[in-house]
């Protein structure tokens, strides 16, 4: 049981879609993730790749934007907590957050490449 009142499942997605708004809206980054990941699902459907590659593309997209957005979450925390002021142990987790979302992007740009090279090789 919790001692807040339960919010609702409209007020649920409502929050959600916030989130995911004050995300694009206050992030550089997430913008970028964004537009490159409109273009590679549209890439794929031109390229008529096989269900199961554009889920993999998918998951990998999905693998980076919640990287970027836990990266978002815990960099607000942790400026909200430490009152914007420099802390070595602050910047230390910023750091591995930024190092998790890095760390998705290159993964996912792998998987992007092995399929896409696949498809535009046999183009040719």
């Amino acid at each position: 049981m919790t001692r807040f009142k339960s919010q609702g499942i409209n007020n649920t997605f409502k929050n959600a879609g916030k989130g995911i708004r004050i995300c694009l809206k206050t992030e550089n980054n997430m913008r970028v993730h964004f537009f490159i990941a409109l273009f590679v699902i549209v890439l794929g459907l031109v390229l008529d790749l096989s269900v199961a590659k554009l889920c993999i593309l998918l998951l990998a997209i999905g693998l980076v934007v919640v990287a970027e957005m836990l990266n978002s979450a815990i960099e607000f925390t942790l400026d909200a907590m430490f009152h914007n002021k420099y802390s070595k142990l602050v910047g230390m987790a910023k750091d591995i957050s930024a190092g998790a979302v890095m760390f998705a992007t290159t993964i996912s740009a792998i998987i992007g490449c092995i399929i896409f090279g696949k498809a535009i090789w046999d183009l040719f």
